[in-house]
């Protein structure tokens, strides 16, 4: 005859606790992290912070500590991260957020797996030159010079309703 014990993870029977203890480290493995679990403030050792505000908090509280802020650097890998100036390369070396470039990229030969497109597009309208159909004889833009002839303006036809008028001069013609 077998015993079950309750609360312990050796037994035929799991408890709800310790299930969601596991799935809890699984879904912190890949980063995502309980919105409600408690973080101790770098800062003050007396502040337990929920996650979700916790980045929010180390912006106030390093205002509040300018003194321990300067001994402290941000991890590159992660802005939770605050360790002392003189631990930050082996923190960098160590860190658990940190994700190695060339484990992915690089094949068994050393090569990079991925490759970039190479465009295929080609100019549907082969025919086009731009030098054949160049006005040569067109003249040259000069600013604030007009080159239009100096005809006098038609009046501007109106296809708007008999209470509508139009106006007499455009508004860009006194410039």
């Amino acid at each position: 005859m077998e015993t079950i014990r309750f609360g312990t993870t050796t037994g035929p029977c799991k408890t709800a606790a310790s299930e969601r203890a596991q799935i809890a480290d699984e879904t912190e493995e890949k980063g995502n992290i309980d919105p409600d679990k408690l973080f101790q403030c770098p800062f003050d050792k007396n502040h337990q912070i929920r996650a979700c505000r916790f980045p929010y908090h180390l912006i106030k509280c390093r205002k509040n500590h300018p003194k321990l802020a300067s001994e402290l650097k941000t991890c590159p890998f992660n802005a939770r991260h605050l360790v002392p100036k003189h631990e930050l390369t082996h923190h960098t070396e160590t860190c658990s957020d940190r994700i190695s470039v060339d484990t992915e990229e690089v094949g068994t030969n050393g090569h990079c797996t991925w490759q970039v497109p190479v465009s295929t597009w080609v100019n549907p309208d082969m025919t086009e030159n731009w030098d054949e159909e160049a006005d040569d004889t067109a003249a040259p833009f000069v600013w604030g010079v007009t080159t239009t002839l100096n005809k006098k303006q038609e009046r501007l036809t109106n296809n708007l309703d008999p209470s509508f008028r139009v106006p007499m001069t455009l508004p860009w013609s006194g410039i």
